[in-house]
């Protein structure tokens, strides 16, 4: 029960996933329909498409009630109370009125309902919010749409006002939300319901989406006229032709018509679907170009001889793949492809407008079909609390089973004999054998509260209480720079259930671009003819000394979107003298005095020379596009932020790019050297791919007809291209510089170049034509011909861009590491990019041994073939591959299937490697692998498993070029093959899938919308608050809820053990002892308040201790607060403890009497005094188990011992003239009686010994470091503990634990030795070389360590192919079309540990406070 998927019972059946074909304003034909008897047609299921509509949310006005009643009832608890609330309806076992028994229940089912409501509602408001997103969908004239699309799911409709019900043609403007410039709903701004288009001229380049731009005229348009209507992105349906503005994001599939830009092409950023920043280029399909105005669509797809239809395949979850064509009414087809297609949830950029028509909506599309539903997630506790309840429930069965044998024998034997209790035996429905199964039902009844039912209702409290400590906690707000601190975002708790959950944490997935990084590169340095340029970070151009060179340009990253007139032209260099405004995110310019002066001769004429062909090189070896902003101002345009980061700061320096012509391919570039720009020819571009590492460009320089060739890439494949003895020292001392660079964690590039001479260049180039138009093993030829030319280049200098990071994300996963949690990133970037990232981030130590695993090409080895070779060379003694499991001759189920022999962290072998923890030791294994070697290992069941087993090994693990639904993947391997706790955080909505397959998924609050933070169960402002989120509120709320469930079975079981000794004396007839209603307000009054204290008050530790020590948080990941043994002690001190009160009150009142007045003592008499003592200790045991001792954690010790007192007191004194008082007058005899007195403390006494004893022994004699670091924090609170060299300075900068010096702590004082563990660097903190090798696995070969070189951007792409085609028909050739563990640590030895208890301070205090 506790394992059932809920969501298969309420999810809607989806439409058959089967290929479609899409007709384009033509009737369907009768194929698709079925024809009943009476002649009315009816759509065929198969070819009724998905709505556009998104739904995150888990419940609707129809399913909540049932949906999270059954969520509920997975409760065993809950079905418990519900059995015995139904049992006391019958008059036979009814104890009060059925009512009152089943109210308790009811309250539970209701409160926990209120809050999962209250939670889905929040879900339904983002989803609102995406859906209502508003774009133009093509209306009026004789354009239809006849496709059947199937109904949109109704949710909270009675919430939502009448304004937002709408006819199908009818939008109210008021209510629709346009696009933003980064994708996410904006505020309505304008009343725009129509904007028609000119019916004959295509599509005027809109600059902005029409909430950004100037409002053009809005008038209710003329049905008759195609136009351009305003709809929700719910209402486009499949067949809808819909126009998108530059800086749109793309609402469904779309095949790509038209664009405003040349040759069709249309540029977007795919960084929600792959995580990459860089633009990816796509092209219209040929056939559908003349489709660019809505009087054209109408016209050209009427029916005719120009009508088409498109065939596609089923929706398929394979991000980069799709096939479909377009099928002309003479039965002709043109194919459409991933290139051809908008996928949803890509933003539209460097592109006016884009015409397109919807293949795939909403559930259809790539990007949903790669998310999954939204998960019913229950934390880890309470899935443990489901065997303590079946343990309670069998205590429970056995007790009603002895109650009812027992009192069925005594009645056998006591039958026909008068015992005085058999009175009135005789009738006819008395029978010894039935009143067994009577008492069994009573005994139920009476024991009941075995299971506590106000358990439940106390966790979600509290758990309540500890989102709202999350929302409040200042530590995590986050403010924007610039922004007022009243806009900050608080860090929120969606789903409150899982708080526990964050302190118990083992794994981390994580992507990379917005969540590791900022998505934004930064020039730093370079290194020109061995001289090093550092550079002065300027924000504002302003500030710049009057002297100096202006910067003219500005850089304008992926997210920026207003251009003027697409990129492809020249920019006036008149106009480009104006200095451009900065980007929202404010990106520094790159400016050096020393720069400036060495340009014009002050280091002599030679390094001047190399100044400019270093910065001239820099400004043309790329393609970047070249544009005016809405100021006039230059912006670049790159399809990387890297690229345009270099020609941001050679245009800065003052070598400004001013783009290129598309039909000549001349290139514009104004030097300081002269006032006039030069020209440039580009003849060739060598394209980067991740085997060349590096791009050449070979360019004529029009004033001497000069050939140059240029080269970019990594350090290491240019020197080795370097002319031999060709300027040695620059090369030495540019290698020293790069290993400078590297070691302060920036992203290095080195620049070269040479001069051709006519003969060579005319002959290499046919060379080049012919490898170009190979049919087989083309590109194999290319590299051939371009490794021929990309030789004896001389060198020119180095660059140096720091990838900014997110804020603290280094010193956050160098203490997530610490803490013993280990850290996947899964991101779409590719593989150089990832590591470069893993090394800046301490994810990967500088001494760790790289092991990539690639399924790239069908000739390299396979990827299991690859792992092999792997653990043979790496873990040769460790005999994995001896292992069954991981052998392909195996047979049977792999460990996502249902094997068994799961694998288990203690024999994992990772101590043997790379220590106990991560990051405790330099050196290890990183496992780098990307999607299609992924793709391979999940094939069969054996490689799964030698991939776990390989990467458990392994310090970190990189997955690059995965697809969102990869990353859920690998997550359900870890999490189900390990049997571990993880978690999952991005930012963008190709992080859904994984977020929801991890126990706890983060969102980010970025730049990509709002999908991540949807589909999310906590969402954080940036990185860095996850090491606060989980080391002090996750270890906080996990020891809370820990300690008060074990404490919440423990008072229960001391109050029914009470009952239960008394079964001994009363005929096991299941009496109560008690007074009812002093059991009635048991989990109410007289014990409840203590545990919900310990639930929301308990602070076993600080936080700024649990934050300066991550390895505390050990005991959360280990789960050592809570478990079966933990739930057994406290069952069996309760049980300790009801003895000795029931037996030593029992005894104490059997005499001949306790009263002066010679009567016997009445049983409520003896037994208030016991309910009273149980009171107590009760109290006071939760008190000794609560490790803060605050004014309201005294106050709820101390509130039911007072209660009951008074109730005692005044409860006695009623008479039974007003209500029926069962202990009316015991106040008189208990108050007076020593017997109360003395017994009471009696039994208080000697309940409460063993418990104090225990505690005191432990914490004085066998203390762990929680006990320590608590004394020592208490009795010195101006500790610094993260420094000091007996405790937190023992760490170095990775997490690595120092030897010991012995006499240190005999010498050194606290504070004498501020041992830093983060660099002095603002941003990042200096580190050695990498010094690891690495194994490229694939091929075998050593490769030699990175110095963090990347250079990220498209390869193959569109645009790319399209300058390189233009390239080919000027010279003359047309280019063919390419063809398709767990070990426990201490962190202070006995030694040490001695001494921090021993010191004189710690001991004065103490005895001080004792």
């Amino acid at each position: 029960m506790a394992d059932f998927d809920i969501t298969t019972l309420f999810a809607r059946a989806p439409p058959p996933k089967t290929s479609r074909s899409i007709y384009i304003q033509q009737d369907l034909p009768d194929a698709f329909y079925d024809i009943k008897k009476n002649g009315k047609h009816k759509i065929k299921k198969d070819h009724v498409y998905n709505s556009n509509q998104v739904v995150t949310s888990k419940y609707t006005v129809f399913t909540f009630v049932p949906r999270n009643l059954l969520e509920q009832f997975r409760r065993v608890a809950n079905m418990f109370f519900l059995g015995i609330a139904i049992l006391q309806f019958f008059p036979k076992f009814s104890t009060i009125s059925p009512g009152l028994v089943i109210l308790p229940l009811i309250a539970v089912l209701a409160i926990t309902a209120l809050k999962d409501g209250y939670e889905d509602v929040k879900r339904h408001q983002s989803d609102r919010r995406v859906n209502h997103t508003q774009t133009w969908r093509l209306a009026g004239g004789e354009w239809r749409n006849s496709n059947i699309m199937g109904p949109k799911s109704k949710t909270f409709t009675a919430g939502v006002p009448k304004a937002f019900k709408r006819t199908k043609t009818s939008v109210n403007p008021e209510e629709l939300s346009f696009p933003d410039q980064n994708g996410s709903p904006a505020d309505p701004a304008t009343g725009l319901q129509h904007v028609p288009l000119p019916s004959d001229d295509p599509p005027p380049p809109l600059l902005r989406s029409p909430t950004q731009a100037q409002a053009p005229e809005t008038y209710e348009a003329d049905p008759a006229i195609p136009h351009w209507e305003s709809v929700l992105w719910e209402d486009v349906a499949v067949g809808d032709f819909i126009l998108l503005h530059n800086g749109d994001p793309v609402p469904a599939d779309v095949v790509i018509c038209a664009t405003s830009e040349p040759e069709n092409i249309a540029f977007i950023e795919t960084k929600n679907l792959d995580g990459e920043t860089n633009l990816k280029s796509r092209r219209a399909v040929p056939e559908l170009t003349e489709l660019d105005t809505p009087q054209n669509i109408v016209k050209l797809t009427r029916p005719g001889p120009t009508s088409f239809r498109i065939d596609a395949e089923a929706p398929d979850v394979t991000m980069y793949k799709l096939n479909a064509a377009v099928v002309s009414n003479n039965g002709d087809q043109h194919p459409i492809d991933i290139q051809t297609v908008l996928l949803r949830g890509t933003v539209l950029r460097n592109t006016a407008w884009v015409i397109g028509v919807v293949m795939y909506t909403g559930g259809d599309t790539k990007i949903v079909l790669n998310s999954g539903q939204t998960p019913s997630k229950r934390s880890k506790v309470e899935r443990e609390m489901n065997p303590m309840v079946f343990i309670n429930l069998a205590l429970l069965a056995a007790m009603a089973m002895v109650c009812a044998i027992v009192d069925s024998i005594l009645e056998h034997r006591g039958v026909n004999k008068d015992e005085y209790w058999l009175y009135n035996d005789n009738l006819s429905v008395d029978n010894p054998n039935v009143n067994g199964i009577v008492t069994f039902a009573n005994a139920l009844i009476t024991f009941q509260n075995v299971v506590p039912i106000s358990l439940y209702i106390s966790i979600e409290f509290v758990r309540t209480c500890q989102a709202a400590f999350i929302y409040f906690d200042y530590e995590m707000y986050y403010v924007k720079p610039g922004q007022p601190p009243e806009s900050g975002q608080p860090t929120l708790a969606r789903s409150w259930n899982l708080s526990d959950d964050l302190g118990q944490i083992e794994y981390v997935f994580s992507d990379k671009t917005g969540t590791l990084t900022q998505n934004s590169m930064v020039f730093h340095q370079c290194s020109i003819g061995g001289k090093v340029y550092a550079g002065e970070a300027l924000v504002d151009p302003k500030t710049r000394s009057s002297d100096s060179t202006p910067p003219i340009a500005s850089r304008s990253d992926s997210s920026d979107s207003s251009v003027q007139g697409g990129m492809a032209g020249v920019v006036d260099p008149v106009d480009s003298l104006k200095i451009a405004e900065q980007s929202k995110d404010q990106i520094p310019h790159f400016f050096d005095n020393q720069l400036t002066d060495d340009i014009n001769g002050a280091s002599g004429p030679v390094q001047s020379k190399v100044i400019n062909d270093f910065f001239t090189a820099l400004a043309l070896c790329h393609t970047v596009l070249a544009g005016k902003d809405v100021n006039g101002g230059i912006s670049y345009k790159a399809q990387s932020p890297d690229e345009a980061a270099l020609v941001q700061a050679a245009a800065d320096v003052g070598y400004v790019f001013l783009g290129r012509k598309p039909s000549t391919q001349i290139l514009r570039l104004q030097t300081p050297r002269s006032p006039e720009p030069e020209s440039y020819e580009l003849l060739n571009i060598l394209d980067f791919t991740s085997a060349r590492k590096r791009m050449s460009v070979i360019l004529r320089r029009l004033s001497d007809r000069q050939l140059l060739l240029i080269c970019k890439g990594a350090d290491q494949v240019i020197f080795d291209r370097l002319a031999p003895g060709a300027g040695e020292q620059y090369k030495d001392k540019t290698g020293k510089d790069l290993d400078l660079f590297a070691t302060e964690g920036l992203r290095t590039l080195c620049l070269a170049h040479k001069t051709l001479s006519e003969e060579e260049y005319i002959a290499w180039d046919a060379r080049y034509r012919q490898a170009t138009t190979q049919l087989q093993n083309r590109d194999e030829h290319i590299e051939i011909v371009s490794s021929e030319i990309e030789t004896n280049l001389y060198v020119l200098g180095a660059t140096a861009i720091e990838d900014k990071l997110q804020d603290g994300v280094p010193e956050t996963i160098a203490d997530l590491k610490r803490a013993g949690i280990k850290i996947w990133v899964a991101t779409g970037d590719k593989p150089e990019t990832a590591v470069a990232i893993g090394y800046t981030t301490n994810l990967i130590s500088r001494q760790a041994n790289l092991i990539p695993v690639r399924g790239e090409s069908a000739t390299q080895r396979s990827a299991y073939s690859q792992m092999s070779a792997a653990v043979e060379r790496y873990f040769p003694q460790s005999g994995l591959l001896k292992n069954e499991d991981v052998l392909p001759l195996k047979t049977g189920e792999g460990l996502t299937g249902g094997n068994t022999n799961r694998l288990a962290r203690a024999f994992t072998g990772i101590a043997d490697i790379v220590g106990t923890e991560n990051g405790q030791r330099p050196g290890g294994f990183v496992l780098v692998i990307d999607g299609l070697g992924l793709e391979q290992v999940f094939q069969e069941a054996y490689s799964k498993d030698l991939f776990l087993q390989l990467a458990t090994r392994c310090e970190a693990v990189i997955c690059c070029r995965v697809s969102p639904l990869q990353k859920a993947l690998i997550v359900h391997l870890v999490k189900d093959g390990l049997g571990v706790m993880t978690l999952a955080i991005g930012d963008g909505a190709n992080d859904v899938s994984m977020i929801q397959a991890a126990d706890v998924g983060i969102g980010i609050s970025g730049e990509e919308g709002l999908q991540a933070v949807n589909a999310s169960d906590y969402a954080i402002g940036q990185f860095r608050y996850l090491k606060r989120l989980l080391l002090v509120h996750g270890q906080w709320s996990y020891a809370r809820n820990a300690n008060m469930i074990v404490n919440f079975f423990y008072k229960n079981i001391l109050g029914i053990g009470v009952l239960w000794w008394f079964q001994i004396y009363c005929g096991w007839s299941t009496t109560y002892v008690f007074e009812y209603t002093y059991l009635l307000f048991w989990n109410v009054f007289w014990s409840l308040a203590p545990v919900i204290a310990i639930g929301i008050f308990d602070r076993n530790i600080d936080d700024v201790v649990l934050m300066a020590l991550p390895e505390l948080y050990n005991y959360g990941r280990r789960q050592e607060w809570f478990g079966n043994i933990i739930f057994i002690i406290y069952m069996l001190e309760g049980a300790y403890q009801s003895a000795v009160i029931f037996f030593l009150g029992m005894f104490s009142y059997m005499t001949t009497t306790t009263r002066t007045d010679g009567y016997d003592v009445y049983m409520y008499e003896f037994s208030t005094t016991m309910v009273i003592a149980s009171v107590m200790v009760v109290n006071a045991f939760h008190g000794i188990s609560t490790s803060a001792w605050t004014g309201w954690v005294i106050f709820a010790i101390s509130i039911g011992v007072v209660l009951v007192w008074v109730y005692t007191a005044v409860y006695s004194i009623f008479p039974p003239a007003i209500f029926a008082v069962p202990v009316y007058g015991n106040d008189h005899y208990l108050f007076r009686s020593a017997y109360y007195w003395f017994g009471i403390i009696l039994m208080f006494f000697v309940a409460m010994l063993p418990r104090y004893i225990s505690k005191a022994y432990r914490v004085t004699y066998y203390p762990n470091d929680i006990d320590i670091l608590r004394i020592v924090h208490k009795v010195d609170p101006h500790r610094d503990i993260e420094h000091d060299p007996l405790i937190g300075g023992r760490f170095t900068e990775d997490g690595v634990l120092r030897p010991l010096d012995p006499d240190l702590f005999e010498r050194a004082e606290p504070h004498s030795h501020p041992l830093q563990r983060r660099g002095t660097h603002p941003h990042r903190s200096p580190t050695s070389l990498p010094a690891g090798t690495r194994m490229e696995m694939s091929t075998g070969l050593e490769l030699a360590p990175s110095r963090g070189f990347d250079f990220s951007t498209e390869e193959g792409g569109v645009e790319i192919r399209r300058i390189q085609t233009g390239l080919s028909e000027r010279n003359g050739k047309m280019s063919v079309p390419t063809p398709p563990q767990k070990r426990s640590i201490r962190l202070f030895p006995s030694r040490i540990r001695r001494s921090i208890l021993k010191s004189p301070k710690v001991q004065r205090n103490s005895a001080e406070e004792s």
